[in-house]
């Protein structure tokens, strides 16, 4: 349906891709009402930064703000997404033209949305934003910093020093979002992490929706 909210979250399940020094993602259902129990219930076990979740300061700023202080104006409202050619890494000659101004929430989709999902392998070179990008997008006082794979930063290159050049900057972070499906342009945007006491990131279910332009 036109204008309908698109689900850009990543499904939660057992054996799913995750970083590789993260703990894997273990769901069990620990009672069942198939085997007579009274009730069914699930243990979930896995690392804050599996699948589509959020990054607070805290994640790499020693005595960074936690997720649970973030603000919601960082996660709810218009939002843009950018469609960026890359291959390896974002560079901020990819967004120079993009006319970005202070408060945006970006979200980039680049190609890792129609290839690295298809897989529960880690992906190690997917499209990353590049160090340089991150303090480009840090000057310009952004307010908020989506990607389409688990990182920012690359597995081999620029992730400690693009998490730090954002989050140093007070940009929130939200990783692994699949915007396969989402034109380039103007969306509404939902995306709430659980609300956990002292985290540094937490799962997150993320909402986008067509705007006029």
């Amino acid at each position: 349906m036109k204008n309908s909210w698109l689900d850009v979250s990543v499904p939660l399940k057992s054996g799913m891709v995750h970083w590789p020094t993260d703990p894997a993602a273990s769901i069990v259902q620990v009672k069942s009402l198939a085997r007579g129990d009274s009730c069914t219930v699930s243990s979930i076990e896995m690392g804050a930064h599996t699948g589509t979740h959020m990054d607070a300061p805290a994640h790499f700023i020693a005595g960074g703000l936690t997720l649970d202080k973030m603000p919601l104006d960082a996660i709810v409202g218009r939002a843009r997404v950018i469609d960026v050619k890359a291959r390896e890494c974002v560079r901020p000659a990819d967004l120079e033209g993009q006319r970005i101004r202070a408060g945006e929430r970006l979200l980039f989709r680049t190609r890792n949305s129609a290839r690295c999902w298809k897989t529960d392998k880690f992906v190690e070179d997917f499209v990353y934003i590049s160090a340089e990008a991150a303090r480009w997008l840090a000057a310009r006082r952004v307010r908020t910093v989506g990607v389409d794979y688990l990182s920012v930063g690359g597995f081999k290159k620029d992730g400690h020093e693009t998490h730090v050049a954002l989050l140093g900057a007070g940009i929130w972070i939200i990783e692994g979002l699949m915007l396969g499906r989402v034109q380039p342009g103007p969306v509404d945007l939902i995306c709430l992490p659980l609300r956990i006491l002292g985290a540094d990131g937490a799962p997150a279910r993320a909402l986008v929706r067509p705007r006029r332009r």
